[in-house]
């Protein structure tokens, strides 16, 4: 089975077109109507219905993606694993990382391996944990840079890095504000200001609240922290956040029972030889991890 033809059946169907795979691929439309045809005429099954402009996968054509996207996976795993064996640490490392962890964390480990490593080009794209896990997953990322998930997940190999104290916090005029002892059933008779239930850091708070029977009366939720942090500042309700995003905007309140942290790590694909610049930027980020976090 010819690789090119892979190639542009899996193009038109991330696409939904032929012309846009054509130009991903600079060719022209007819080429890759060929090189699709083909692939048609060696399975003897038509990959794509096409009615009108409409292009859809046909149920060979599903059966067929997941395959040919492994397939084209472990093509460039091997190219990039004969690259990497000699000459400069180079190429391209494509990053994912959380919006926290881009601003707070990861400054000082990018100066660094941006100076050591030159060669090296970063392309870092911010998003949630969770997408950074996807993208992962879809082999369209080498590293993440995330909040690590409470769920093992089996094909992920996860290196804790930091250690990530939450703390409630509230409006320093906020009637939770008295400087006494809290208890969770206090909080859960106020609006919260919370990261979304959906994401692995709220996922954390809710067992919380599970565990010791508690309702979560959830006012608002985003996953951009500084904006959180932004809404309980003018009193809209308390929250959890990041010990290292307490300001003289917040108080943090005492409550019994209570402890709550995130962990903060690396995450790559079992299946995946990381390439040499990936090793490196491992080997930057062990070197910065809190004492006693990082996994062997």
């Amino acid at each position: 089975m010819d690789t090119q033809n892979l190639q542009a059946f899996l193009l038109v169907a991330e696409t939904g077109s032929f012309s846009l795979a054509a130009e991903h691929l600079h060719l022209t439309q007819p080429a890759v109507s060929k090189r699709v045809a083909l692939l048609e005429e060696r399975l003897q099954r038509s990959l794509f219905d096409r009615i009108g402009r409409n292009i859809s996968l046909t149920e060979a054509g599903e059966a067929l993606l997941p395959h040919a996207k492994r397939i084209a996976q472990e093509l460039l795993f091997a190219v990039q694993s004969v690259r990497d064996l000699e000459g400069e640490v180079g190429g391209t490392l494509r990053l994912a990382t959380s919006h926290h962890i881009g601003l707070h964390r990861l400054p000082p480990i990018l100066s660094y391996y941006s100076k050591a490593f030159p060669q090296v080009h970063i392309d870092i794209d911010f998003m949630d944990s969770e997408q950074a896990y996807d993208l992962i997953a879809q082999g369209k990322a080498e590293l993440a840079i995330v909040t690590l998930s409470p769920v093992d997940e089996g094909s992920m190999i996860t290196r804790p890095i930091w250690r990530d104290p939450l703390d409630f916090m509230v409006q320093r005029e906020h009637i939770l504000a008295d400087g006494g002892q809290l208890t969770l059933a206090d909080l859960s008779a106020h609006p919260a200001i919370l990261p979304g239930l959906n994401t692995y850091t709220g996922q954390i708070i809710k067992r919380l609240f599970d565990q010791q029977g508690m309702q979560l009366q959830v006012s608002m939720a985003t996953n951009y922290l500084e904006t959180i942090r932004m809404m309980a500042s003018v009193g809209l309700g308390w929250t959890i956040l990041p010990r290292s995003m307490a300001d003289h905007s917040l108080e943090k309140l005492d409550v019994d029972n209570a402890h709550i942290e995130r962990t903060l790590g690396c995450v790559y694909h079992r299946d995946r030889s990381l390439s040499r610049a990936a090793t490196a930027f491992m080997d930057a980020l062990l070197q910065a991890a809190d004492p006693g976090v990082a996994a062997d």
